[in-house]
C-alpha cells in the first residue's frame, strides 16, 4: 500500500486485513487475477484518498443522491474518526456506522463547509524557488517523502529514476507553471514555497530567458491577486542578467500589493558575520556582482583590504568610487588568482576549479556565496557552505529539507524574505543592496528568532 504513515509492522497487519477478504471470495470459488489486483488497487485508492485531506466528490453530487454518503468515506469521515472519539469506525462504507448508530452527526455539514472552501488560507510569505540540476529534482517532497526529510545528496539508488526526471523536466519546460511545493507555519501564518519549473542550466540559455521571466511575473502577480505579503527570490529567479535582480518586475507593475524581495541584504550579512574579525585582508572573486560589491563595499568601511578578481577596470571603478574617500584606497582591484597566495580569506562568489583553489594557502577559509558550491578539494583548507539560517524555533509544519541544507534551515535569501515580512517592511527589496541596511537585517533576523548555522 501506498498511502498513509505507518511502521513496516503496522503496513503487514494492514496487508492482512486488507487480504482477509480476498481469501474468503476464493474459498467460496469466486477468485481469480482480475480479482486480486482490482481488490488491491481500489483499497489502496480509498486509502489515498482518505489521507489526502481533499475533497473528491462533489457536494451537490452527495446533495442529489444522499443514498452515496453511506457508500463511500470521505476524507472529512476519515478526519473526524481520528479528532473526535467513539464515531466513524466504518471506514470506506460509512452504511455500517449508520446501523450501528456511530456516525458523527457533523460529517457532513462539516463536509459541505470544506468543499466550499471558506476557510482557505493566503500564504504571508511565498519563497519562489527552482529546481537546481535533473538529479536533484527528485529530492522535490512530491516525489520521495523519505529523500526530501534528508538533506539532498547523491544517492545511488536514485540514479534509476534519471531518465524519468528528465522525461518530467521536458514536459515541465513545455506545458507547466508555477506550482507549490511545500509549506509551514510561523507564529500562525502560513508561509509557502512555489517553484518556477525551470532548471538551473536553463536560466543560462538566451532564448529562455523571456519564458523564464514571464514565469516569475505570472508567480508574482498571482501572489499579489491572492494577497500574499511578501515574495522572496531564489538564487536564479533574481539573476541580475535576467531580471536585474527583480527590478523588471517592479518597475513593470509600480502598483503591486505584494512585496518582492531578494533577500540578498541578509545573505550579505551572513557572509559577513563569518568573516574571521581579526581579518586584515580578503580575497574576493565574483567581487562586481550584487552581492561582491555590497561585500567589499562594508569591509572597506571596516578597513579591511579586499583583493576584488575583476577583469572589468571600469566595473571595478564604478564600485570604488561608491566607497568612502578615505576608504576607497582598500579596494584592490587583482586580475589573477595568484594575487592572492598569501591571503587565507577567500570569498568565493563565481564558481572557482580545484586548479584555481591551488594557490590558497594553506589554512585557507573558503566562504562562498556561488551556486553550486564549490568543490572541496584541499583537505589543508576548509570549506563554508552557502550562506544559511536556522528558521525560529516555533516553526511547524517542516517536513522536508530545502536542497542540501537541514531540515528547519533554509537559504539566507529565503530567511531574508522571512525577515522582511515579520518586520512589516513596506519597501520592495530589489536591485542592488544597500550597504547601509546589511546591520539593520541582521539584527532584525537575530531579534525573531532567527540563528546562523
Amino acid at each position: 500500500m501506498t498511502a498513509g504513515f505507518g511502521t513496516p509492522l503496522e503496513h503487514l497487519v494492514l496487508g492482512a486485513v486488507m487480504a482477509a477478504p480476498l481469501l474468503g471470495a476464493f474459498l467460496m470459488g469466486c477468485g481469480s487475477v482480475g480479482l486480486v489486483y482490482g481488490y488491491v488497487f481500489v483499497f489502496d485508492f480509498l486509502r489515498c484518498m482518505g489521507y489526502s485531506n481533499v475533497e473528491v466528490f462533489p457536494v451537490r453530487l452527495l446533495q442529489a443522491l444522499p443514498f452515496l454518503r453511506y457508500l463511500i468515506y470521505s476524507p472529512t469521515y476519515l478526519s473526524l474518526h481520528h479528532k473526535e472519539k467513539n464515531c466513524n469506525f466504518c471506514l470506506f462504507m460509512p452504511l455500517f456506522d449508520l446501523l450501528g448508530r456511530t456516525v458523527n452527526s457533523t460529517t457532513w455539514d462539516l463536509q459541505r463547509e470544506i468543499s466550499a472552501g471558506k476557510n482557505d488560507r493566503v500564504p504571508d510569505f511565498v519563497f519562489l524557488a527552482h529546481i537546481v540540476d535533473i538529479f536533484s529534482s527528485v529530492h522535490a517532497p512530491l516525489v520521495f517523502r523519505s529523500a526530501s526529510s534528508l538533506p539532498f545528496f547523491t544517492n545511488p539508488l536514485l540514479f534509476f529514476l534519471w531518465p524519468l526526471a528528465f522525461f518530467s523536466m521536458l514536459v515541465m519546460w513545455a506545458l507547466s507553471k508555477t506550482f507549490l511545493l511545500s509549506f509551514y507555519n510561523l507564529r500562525g501564518r502560513l508561509h509557502q514555497t512555489w517553484v518556477v519549473p525551470r532548471y538551473g542550466f536553463q536560466y543560462f540559455l538566451p532564448f529562455a530567458r523571456k519564458g523564464i521571466n514571464n514565469q516569475i511575473e505570472l508567480a508574482i502577480l498571482r501572489a499579489d491577486k491572492m494577497g500574499v505579503k511578501v515574495l522572496s527570490l531564489a538564487a536564479l529567479n533574481k539573476n541580475e542578467s535576467l531580471n536585474g535582480g527583480g527590478t523588471l518586475f517592479v518597475s513593470k507593475h509600480p502598483d503591486l500589493r505584494v512585496r518582492v524581495v531578494h533577500g540578498n541584504t541578509l545573505t550579505a550579512a551572513v557572509m559577513l558575520n563569518e568573516i574571521p574579525r581579526d581579518a586584515k585582508e580578503v580575497f574576493l572573486t565574483g567581487a562586481t556582482s550584487k552581492l561582491g560589491r555590497a561585500i567589499a563595499l562594508y569591509l572597506c568601511r571596516k578597513n579591511i583590504r579586499v583583493l576584488m578578481l575583476t577583469l572589468s577596470a571600469e566595473r571595478f571603478l564604478k564600485i570604488q568610487k561608491e566607497a568612502p574617500a578615505d576608504c576607497q584606497h582598500h579596494l584592490v582591484q587583482v586580475t589573477k588568482y595568484q594575487a592572492a597566495q598569501n591571503c587565507k580569506t577567500w570569498i568565493v562568489g563565481k564558481w572557482i576549479s580545484p586548479r584555481e583553489q591551488r594557490w590558497a594557502p594553506p589554512g585557507t577559509r573558503f566562504h562562498q556565496f556561488v551556486v553550486p558550491p564549490i568543490i572541496g578539494f584541499r583537505r589543508d583548507c576548509t570549506y563554508g557552505s552557502l550562506a544559511a539560517m536556522r528558521l525560529p524555533k516555533d516553526v511547524q509544519g517542516l517536513g522536508s529539507c530545502e536542497y542540501t541544507m537541514d531540515r528547519g534551515v533554509v537559504h539566507a535569501c529565503h530567511a531574508g524574505g522571512v525577515v522582511h515580512y515579520l518586520e512589516g517592511w513596506t519597501n520592495h527589496e530589489v536591485g542592488a543592496i544597500d550597504v547601509d541596511r546589511i546591520d539593520v537585517v541582521w539584527k532584525a533576523a537575530l531579534k525573531h528568532g532567527l540563528t546562523p548555522v
